[in-house]
Protein backbone atom coordinates (compact mmCIF):
# COMPACT_ATOMS: atom_id res chain seq x y z
CA UNK A 1 0.00 0.00 0.00
CA UNK A 2 2.14 2.77 1.08
CA UNK A 3 2.29 5.74 -1.26
CA UNK A 4 -0.08 3.99 -3.63
CA UNK A 5 -3.12 6.00 -4.66
CA UNK A 6 -5.98 5.01 -6.19
CA UNK A 7 -6.46 5.13 -9.98
CA UNK A 8 -9.54 6.69 -11.00
CA UNK A 9 -13.18 6.22 -9.07
CA UNK A 10 -13.15 2.73 -8.11
CA UNK A 11 -10.42 0.22 -7.81
CA UNK A 12 -11.10 -3.93 -8.68
CA UNK A 13 -9.41 -7.20 -8.18
CA UNK A 14 -9.49 -7.87 -11.97
CA UNK A 15 -8.04 -4.26 -12.09
CA UNK A 16 -4.98 -5.28 -10.04
CA UNK A 17 -4.63 -8.80 -12.05
CA UNK A 18 -4.32 -6.44 -15.28
CA UNK A 19 -2.02 -4.94 -13.32
CA UNK A 20 0.09 -7.76 -12.40
CA UNK A 21 0.21 -8.81 -16.23
CA UNK A 22 0.92 -5.76 -17.35
CA UNK A 23 4.30 -5.76 -15.02
CA UNK A 24 4.94 -9.06 -16.63
CA UNK A 25 4.70 -7.89 -20.06
CA UNK A 26 6.92 -5.22 -18.80
CA UNK A 27 9.59 -6.60 -17.91
CA UNK A 28 9.47 -9.76 -20.41
CA UNK A 29 8.39 -12.27 -18.01
CA UNK A 30 6.20 -15.10 -20.40
CA UNK A 31 5.43 -17.32 -16.84
CA UNK A 32 5.96 -16.74 -13.31
CA UNK A 33 5.62 -18.50 -9.82
CA UNK A 34 2.98 -16.17 -8.00
CA UNK A 35 3.13 -15.62 -4.20
CA UNK A 36 0.48 -13.20 -2.99
CA UNK A 37 -0.40 -12.60 0.96
CA UNK A 38 -3.68 -11.21 2.13
CA UNK A 39 -5.52 -9.31 -0.87
CA UNK A 40 -2.43 -10.18 -2.88
CA UNK A 41 -3.52 -14.07 -2.98
CA UNK A 42 -7.00 -12.64 -3.95
CA UNK A 43 -5.04 -11.13 -6.93
CA UNK A 44 -2.89 -14.20 -8.19
CA UNK A 45 -6.12 -16.00 -7.71
CA UNK A 46 -7.69 -13.82 -10.71
CA UNK A 47 -4.26 -13.91 -12.94
CA UNK A 48 -4.08 -17.21 -12.70
CA UNK A 49 -8.00 -17.08 -13.64
CA UNK A 50 -7.65 -14.85 -16.72
CA UNK A 51 -4.28 -16.04 -17.65
CA UNK A 52 -3.38 -19.65 -16.70
CA UNK A 53 -1.00 -20.63 -19.07
CA UNK A 54 1.23 -17.49 -17.50
CA UNK A 55 1.32 -18.99 -14.08
CA UNK A 56 3.69 -22.29 -13.06
CA UNK A 57 2.50 -22.26 -9.38
CA UNK A 58 0.62 -20.15 -6.80
CA UNK A 59 1.69 -19.58 -3.41
CA UNK A 60 -1.26 -18.17 -1.25
CA UNK A 61 -0.48 -16.55 2.26
CA UNK A 62 -3.04 -16.15 4.76
CA UNK A 63 -5.66 -15.20 1.92
CA UNK A 64 -9.15 -16.46 0.86
CA UNK A 65 -11.17 -17.05 -2.44
CA UNK A 66 -14.25 -14.61 -1.28
CA UNK A 67 -12.97 -10.85 0.43
CA UNK A 68 -15.74 -10.46 2.02
CA UNK A 69 -14.60 -13.56 4.53
CA UNK A 70 -12.27 -11.17 5.17
CA UNK A 71 -13.97 -8.16 5.60
CA UNK A 72 -15.98 -9.28 7.78
CA UNK A 73 -16.40 -7.63 10.67
CA UNK A 74 -16.18 -10.09 13.76
CA UNK A 75 -15.69 -9.17 17.13
CA UNK A 76 -12.31 -9.34 17.78
CA UNK A 77 -11.60 -7.72 14.40
CA UNK A 78 -14.53 -4.94 15.20
CA UNK A 79 -12.46 -4.52 18.58
CA UNK A 80 -9.35 -3.83 17.32
CA UNK A 81 -9.76 -2.61 14.01
CA UNK A 82 -11.88 0.67 16.23
CA UNK A 83 -8.89 1.36 17.89
CA UNK A 84 -6.70 1.98 15.14
CA UNK A 85 -8.61 5.07 14.55
CA UNK A 86 -8.95 6.41 18.25
CA UNK A 87 -6.32 7.47 20.95
CA UNK A 88 -3.13 8.68 20.72
CA UNK A 89 -1.04 7.89 18.01
CA UNK A 90 0.84 5.22 19.95
CA UNK A 91 -2.13 3.62 21.01
CA UNK A 92 -3.50 3.63 17.15
CA UNK A 93 0.01 2.18 16.27
CA UNK A 94 -0.33 -0.66 18.80
CA UNK A 95 -3.73 -1.18 17.94
CA UNK A 96 -2.58 -2.15 14.28
CA UNK A 97 0.18 -4.51 15.84
CA UNK A 98 -2.67 -6.41 17.39
CA UNK A 99 -3.94 -7.26 13.84
CA UNK A 100 -0.40 -8.64 12.15
CA UNK A 101 1.01 -10.21 15.78
CA UNK A 102 -0.16 -13.21 17.59
CA UNK A 103 -0.59 -13.11 21.12
CA UNK A 104 2.52 -14.72 22.13
CA UNK A 105 4.29 -12.36 20.54
CA UNK A 106 2.35 -9.23 21.93
CA UNK A 107 2.70 -10.61 25.57
CA UNK A 108 6.86 -10.59 25.22
CA UNK A 109 7.76 -8.30 23.33
CA UNK A 110 8.61 -4.43 23.19
CA UNK A 111 5.23 -3.53 21.02
CA UNK A 112 6.22 -0.10 20.25
CA UNK A 113 9.85 -1.14 18.75
CA UNK A 114 7.72 -3.48 16.30
CA UNK A 115 5.44 -0.93 15.26
CA UNK A 116 8.61 1.03 14.18
CA UNK A 117 9.55 -2.43 12.57
CA UNK A 118 6.50 -2.48 10.82
CA UNK A 119 5.88 0.91 9.51
CA UNK A 120 8.62 0.95 6.86
CA UNK A 121 7.52 -2.09 5.50
CA UNK A 122 4.17 -1.18 5.20
CA UNK A 123 4.87 2.02 3.80
CA UNK A 124 3.42 4.32 6.33
CA UNK A 125 3.45 4.87 9.86
CA UNK A 126 0.58 2.75 11.45
CA UNK A 127 -1.22 5.55 13.36
CA UNK A 128 -2.56 6.75 9.96
CA UNK A 129 -4.68 4.93 7.04
CA UNK A 130 -3.48 5.83 3.91
CA UNK A 131 -6.69 6.73 1.28
CA UNK A 132 -6.19 3.68 -0.96
CA UNK A 133 -6.94 1.41 1.83
CA UNK A 134 -10.61 1.91 1.87
CA UNK A 135 -10.58 1.56 -1.97
CA UNK A 136 -8.58 -2.11 -1.45
CA UNK A 137 -11.44 -3.65 0.98
CA UNK A 138 -13.94 -2.01 -1.16
CA UNK A 139 -12.62 -3.71 -4.20
CA UNK A 140 -11.76 -7.15 -1.76
CA UNK A 141 -15.39 -6.91 -0.66
CA UNK A 142 -17.04 -7.27 -3.93
CA UNK A 143 -14.53 -9.93 -4.77
CA UNK A 144 -15.87 -13.43 -4.71
CA UNK A 145 -14.14 -16.40 -6.48
CA UNK A 146 -15.09 -19.51 -4.54
CA UNK A 147 -17.27 -21.00 -7.53
CA UNK A 148 -14.76 -21.21 -10.09
CA UNK A 149 -12.08 -22.29 -8.16
CA UNK A 150 -12.44 -25.59 -9.31
CA UNK A 151 -11.09 -23.95 -13.34
CA UNK A 152 -7.27 -23.57 -11.53
CA UNK A 153 -7.22 -27.99 -11.31
CA UNK A 154 -3.79 -29.15 -12.33
CA UNK A 155 -2.34 -25.52 -11.30
CA UNK A 156 0.78 -26.38 -8.55
CA UNK A 157 -0.77 -24.48 -5.40
CA UNK A 158 1.04 -24.33 -1.86
CA UNK A 159 -1.50 -22.55 0.92
CA UNK A 160 -0.41 -20.77 4.08
CA UNK A 161 -1.89 -19.51 7.35
CA UNK A 162 -1.25 -18.63 10.41
CA UNK A 163 -3.50 -20.56 13.83
CA UNK A 164 -3.55 -16.28 15.16
CA UNK A 165 -4.90 -14.64 11.99
CA UNK A 166 -7.80 -12.80 12.20
CA UNK A 167 -8.37 -11.72 8.98
CA UNK A 168 -7.35 -15.11 6.93
CA UNK A 169 -8.55 -16.74 9.79
CA UNK A 170 -8.37 -20.80 9.66
CA UNK A 171 -11.44 -21.76 9.31
CA UNK A 172 -11.50 -19.65 5.77
CA UNK A 173 -8.26 -20.59 4.96
CA UNK A 174 -9.93 -24.30 4.89
CA UNK A 175 -12.57 -23.32 3.12
CA UNK A 176 -10.16 -21.86 0.09
CA UNK A 177 -7.56 -24.97 0.24
CA UNK A 178 -11.31 -27.49 -0.04
CA UNK A 179 -12.11 -25.44 -3.15
CA UNK A 180 -8.97 -26.31 -4.38
CA UNK A 181 -8.32 -30.19 -4.29
CA UNK A 182 -4.77 -31.48 -4.41
CA UNK A 183 -3.13 -27.92 -3.15
CA UNK A 184 -0.41 -28.45 -0.37
CA UNK A 185 -1.76 -26.59 2.94
CA UNK A 186 0.75 -25.16 5.89
CA UNK A 187 -0.16 -23.64 9.49
CA UNK A 188 2.18 -21.52 11.23
CA UNK A 189 0.76 -22.44 14.75
CA UNK A 190 2.23 -19.46 16.53
CA UNK A 191 2.24 -16.42 13.75
CA UNK A 192 -0.70 -14.17 12.94
CA UNK A 193 -1.70 -11.80 9.78
CA UNK A 194 1.99 -10.79 10.05
CA UNK A 195 3.43 -14.28 9.18
CA UNK A 196 5.88 -12.87 6.22
CA UNK A 197 6.99 -10.47 8.17
CA UNK A 198 7.37 -12.70 11.59
CA UNK A 199 8.70 -15.42 10.30
CA UNK A 200 10.28 -13.98 7.16
CA UNK A 201 12.80 -16.50 7.37
CA UNK A 202 11.13 -19.45 7.49
CA UNK A 203 8.57 -18.48 5.32
CA UNK A 204 10.71 -17.92 2.56
CA UNK A 205 12.66 -21.02 2.94
CA UNK A 206 9.15 -22.72 2.57
CA UNK A 207 9.13 -20.94 -0.75
CA UNK A 208 12.09 -21.43 -2.10
CA UNK A 209 11.66 -25.46 -1.89
CA UNK A 210 8.22 -24.73 -3.37
CA UNK A 211 9.64 -23.24 -6.44
CA UNK A 212 12.17 -25.84 -6.58
CA UNK A 213 10.19 -28.48 -6.21
CA UNK A 214 7.65 -27.15 -8.64
CA UNK A 215 10.61 -26.56 -10.97
CA UNK A 216 11.39 -30.46 -10.76
CA UNK A 217 8.75 -31.77 -11.77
Amino acid sequence: MGASQPFGPSLSIEQMAEDTLALMDAVGWESAHLVGHSMGGLIALQVALMARSRVRSLALLCTFARGADATRMTWPMFWRGLRTYVGTRRMRRRAFTSLVLPPSVLATSDVDAWAEKLAPIFGHDLADHPPVVMKQLAAMKVCDLTERLGELKGVPILIAGARYDLIARPEVVKRLADGLPGCRVVEFPEAAHGVTIQCAKEVNAMLAAWFEEVEGK
